[in-house]
This record gives structure tokens, sequence and C-alpha cells, in this order.
């Protein structure tokens, strides 16, 4: 009980000056900063902080203080990708002492972490890019814009039924889609967490996204994770931004799909061995 009741006291979240919001654990002398998928990125809440802290135990053991950190809140409409890496970028610089030891950038936010690697690369120490490439497929996008669009419409039901396609894709299972869509939307997506504008603006960035340019300008290592199964970054592309980046090291998850290989404990363990190793 009393260990619990620790835990609960070392969380701390807020909202940083230029509207990011964040939640922060662990006592540690390194920076992690996680930037986290979407469209639409929230702080969690109630049993996902159990489900965040399990994942990023490993680095906290390692030394580190967490760091979950939100897209700022009311981005114009036109706010692109690199735009919001601009937004981490001065983050950094402005509430870490412009540098923070560890980026991990998984899905949407990885397609972000592409821009910070690029274009602000004294940002970090070290980079991880987990469950993303140079550009989402075809199917991704589809998925996406349906569940943004969803939620801004202010149907939760509707959008839990579209994110349950992560799980169950494919016309034999929509029933179940259907059945579990209001208990999934109740569930994961808390209207109060993220402005359905923000979702919208994250949505188009994400259909705009194409990295292909940029990549090559990308000095860091990078250790870039994915999933043989992903649909939504196929691994041909993930291989394809892997040549791109002047120094990347690519891990293939070989049976694993996009939500399974984002979380799997596998990934903090490659992330602390990449670390070490440079």
């Amino acid at each position: 009980m009393a260990r619990a009741a620790r835990r609960v006291r070392e969380y701390r979240s807020g909202t940083f000056p230029n509207g990011m919001d964040y939640l922060t654990w662990g006592q540690g002398p390194k920076t992690l900063l996680f930037v986290q998928g979407g469209p639409g990125s929230f702080v969690p809440q109630g049993v996902l902080r159990g489900v965040f802290r399990r994942e990023f135990a490993a680095y906290q053991e390692a030394g580190y203080a967490i760091w979950i950190v939100t897209r700022r809140r009311n981005m114009p409409e036109s706010h692109t990708s690199a735009d919001m890496a601009a937004d981490y970028a001065r983050l950094i610089a402005e509430e870490f002492g412009g540098r923070v030891d560890l980026v991990v950038a998984e899905s949407f936010g990885g397609m972000i972490g592409q821009y910070l690697a690029a274009r602000h690369p004294r940002s970090f120490g070290h980079i991880a890019m987990v469950v993303t490439a140079a550009e989402l497929s075809a199917w991704g996008k589809d998925v996406d814009e349906r569940m943004a669009a969803a939620v801004a419409a202010g149907d939760p039901g509707r959008a839990g039924t579209v994110l349950a396609e992560y799980l169950l894709p494919g016309p034999r299972t929509r029933w179940l889609r259907e059945l579990l869509g209001p208990v999934v939307g109740r569930r994961v997506l808390d209207p109060a967490g993220c402005p359905a504008a923000d979702i919208l603006t994250e949505s188009r960035a994400e259909l705009a996204f194409d990295a292909r340019a940029v990549l090559p300008l990308i000095r860091p290592p990078v250790l870039l994770l994915c999933g043989g199964r992903d649909a939504f970054f196929p691994r041909t592309v993930a291989e394809e931004t892997a040549r791109l980046i002047p120094d990347c090291t690519l891990i293939v998850y070989e049976r694993w799909g996009h939500l399974r290989a984002g979380s799997s404990r596998r990934v903090p363990r490659d992330v602390l061995a990449f670390v070490r190793s440079r």
C-alpha cells in the first residue's frame, strides 16, 4: 500500500507555458522525452498510467526521468509535422536546458521525430524511432482520417469502432468492431484530452507527410524499430527509410504488427543497447 502511494505521489503533470501538457515520473539524472503517436495526443490517465509505467520501467531503472509531452494545444490548422518538431525543439531549449538525453518517438510521434533529427539535431543525445517510417500506408491514412473525423464530430462510439480496426482489420470482424466501438471510444478516446481541432490538424499533417527529402540530412545516429507485419508502416517503407538516413540501425520484429511491436518489452531493451553502443 505504501509503495503504491509513493508511486502516485511520484507522478507530476501540468502544462508548459507553450501549451504542451506533460506527465513525468522518475528521479534519474538523465532525461527521456517520449513523443507519442496520434492523431491526437494526451496525458495518460487512470489505468493507462500503469500501462505506460510498466512499458517505461526499464528506462527508469537505467537512470532516466520519464517525460511524456503532448503536442501543443490549439495549433494552427496549417501546422505540419515539421512545425510540431520545431515546437518540441523550442520546448527542449526553454524547459530542458537545450538538450534531452534520449528521445523515443513512436508512430506519428516518429514522423515528428524524423524532422526533429533532421532539423534540430542538437536537441538530444540519442534518438529512437519506433513503428514509424517516411510515409504512412494508404490503409493507415484511411483509418486515421476516419477516426479523426469521428472524434471531431463528437462521436466517440464511431471513433472507437474505427480504432478497433487497429486490432481487428477486415470485413469479417466488422460486427465485432461495431460491438466494441462504444466501449473502446469511452475508455480510450477522452474528449477532454485533446481538442478536436488539434486532432484534425494532426490528421492533415499525417496525410501530407513524406519525409524522404529530409532523411538524408539527418546526421545523428538513429535507431529505427519496426514490425514486420505493420500495416501502417510496411516493412518495405521502413527499410527504405533506413537506407535514406546516413547512420541508421534498423531492427525488425518479424512477426509483429504495429501495436504489438510498439508495446513490446523488446523496445526499451533494444533502445538502451543502442544508447550504450553509441
